[in-house]
């Protein structure tokens, strides 16, 4: 067990490490990001107490690289590392990194990472336990022989799955024997690509399921609860794009045996810190084990606003040695949380990615509003990484308020010198299945492109006014006889930039 940290690097760069770096500062903690070479003058850069450079734009060069993490935590004499979601947050060589640099891992160990982050061992397990699990192939395949016999046996439609990681990444529906091939050769590229292991697994594709996911907390004292579910059916090719809490599907008593189901395959696991148990949902309501996200959700803020736990400090101080500070009869859901991510794509273009530079940003807010995001305005959107712009949550009293609140932040929501997929959410948030909470996770694929945001000109257009005003202006500042150069945004707010890092 650690005393109480002094010093927490964030192993990571966007929304989430803002997020992390938060917790951090609200505990009383410092924080230390670290960035690639295009990540500079990112924005979580700019929250954190210190900042190390860790390699070029390319992820595999800079975020992916475990050496590097290591010794930045090193030379910035850190205690802990939180991982966040993504890059190294399931890389259980990482997690065993730490432990061998004597530097606390904020998640759960490195053996059970491998246990359960590998899915095939957690599918195993899960089986093990008594939970249902997706019919389907318990070992991972490592060549298309053995994925040719298993397809066979299982019969199509079928989905085929990295065994490593998560995200959607690696990640194919094949409908046929004709397409095994040319989709098996797909994911385990993106798998090798995201991962580092292309071995993939076979299911059975079961028809229109609901995604319905468990939130965990484990401390190392063996007390284990669940924070209900998240629902998260909403997604384009197997990403999730809206998420909400509680889920219309479910009643009190299918919500109490998923619970009892996660809790039960934790215990099994001797899981610690926070965790994700997802499960398939069919026509009859049958819940299948799906796989364990051995790490932080993207969509937690959900969890966060209808139980009132602020997930990432409770990572911190289980990381610590502290005891869950409540029992499972404490918690309750209040009210209902929707969150929408805000994606650096155009739905209108095939959701083509659109990088570039944010030249206006306007922020909803108001009763009910959260807005976790990595970007200000003036910032670069980089290629190099995932898309995601920002989370937008909203709670209401009941799933209609909540829903109200959204399109009243959706509507708010302005972004000048990128496309993002707000105007998505928009038709979402206006159709009547979804209103009526018949979802499942075919449902975008059915609807197509996403709508026209032709309402959006106006503004758009006075907003590039002022900017080319505002650019025209500072130019002419800058040229002008006996001007003084403006100072850096670091010397603004009274920093210094260290050799090998920022502090």
């Amino acid at each position: 067990m650690a005393d109480r940290f002094n010093k927490i690097l964030v192993a990571n760069r966007g929304e989430i490490a803002v997020r992390v770096i938060r917790a951090c500062r609200e505990m009383g903690i410092a924080s230390v990001a670290v960035f690639s070479e295009v990540d500079r003058a990112a924005r979580h850069v700019r929250l954190a107490d210190e900042a190390w450079p860790i390699g070029p734009a390319r992820a595999a060069d800079s975020y992916l690289r475990i050496d590097r993490v290591i010794d930045a935590a090193r030379a910035s004499r850190a205690e802990a590392i939180h991982p966040g979601y993504g890059f190294l947050a399931e890389n259980a060589r990482f997690a065993h990194a730490c432990e061998e640099a004597g530097l606390v891992f904020i998640g759960p160990r490195s053996p059970t990472i491998t246990l359960m982050g590998e899915k095939t061992s957690a599918r195993r397990l899960a089986v093990a336990a008594g939970l249902p699990v997706v019919p389907g192939t318990l070992e991972p395949l490592a060549d298309d022989a053995a994925i040719r016999r298993e397809a066979e046996r299982i019969g199509f439609p079928l989905m085929l799955k990295a065994a490593a990681g998560g995200g959607g990444k690696g990640m194919r529906r094949v409908a046929s024997a004709g397409d095994l091939v040319s989709a098996a050769t797909r994911a385990r590229s993106e798998a090798r690509s995201a991962f580092g292991d292309d071995r993939v697994y076979l299911e059975r594709a079961l028809v229109r399921p609901r995604h319905v996911e468990i939130q965990v907390m484990a401390d190392h004292h063996g007390n284990v609860v669940h924070l209900f579910e998240r629902e998260c059916s909403i997604q384009r090719r197997h990403q999730k794009v809206v998420e909400e809490s509680p889920s219309p599907l479910l009643t009190p008593d299918l919500r109490a045996r998923m619970g009892a189901l996660a809790v039960a395959l934790v215990r099994k696991a001797g899981y610690v810190n926070a965790g994700t148990l997802e499960f398939l949902m069919d026509e009859s309501r049958e819940p299948y084990f799906l796989e364990m996200n051995t790490r932080l959700q993207v969509e937690h803020p959900v969890t966060e606003l209808v139980t009132g736990v602020d997930l990432v400090k409770l990572q911190i101080r289980i990381a610590q040695g502290e005891r869950l500070p409540f029992a499972q009869e404490d918690l309750v859901q209040r009210g209902h949380a929707i969150e929408c991510r805000v994606y650096a794509e155009d739905p209108d273009a095939g959701f083509l990615p659109s990088p570039g530079r944010i030249l206006a940003l306007r922020v909803p807010g108001g009763p009910g509003i959260r807005d976790d995001s990595g970007v200000e305005e003036g910032d670069e959107v980089p290629s190099h990484y995932d898309p995601l712009v920002s989370k937008l949550v909203a709670w209401g009293e009941d799933r209609a308020s909540a829903i109200a609140r959204m399109r009243r932040a959706v509507r708010e929501y302005k972004v000048l010198g990128i496309k993002t997929t707000l105007p998505l959410f928009e038709r979402v948030l206006r159709d009547p299945d979804f209103l009526a909470g018949r979802i499942d996770t075919s449902f975008l694929e059915r609807r197509g492109r996403g709508t026209q945001a032709g309402e959006e000109r106006p503004w758009a257009v006075a907003v590039a006014a002022a900017a080319i005003r505002a650019f025209v202006q500072r130019r002419a500042a800058r040229t002008a006889p006996g001007a003084v150069p403006a100072p850096s945004a670091w010397r603004r707010e009274g920093r210094r930039e260290a050799i090998g890092g920022r502090g």
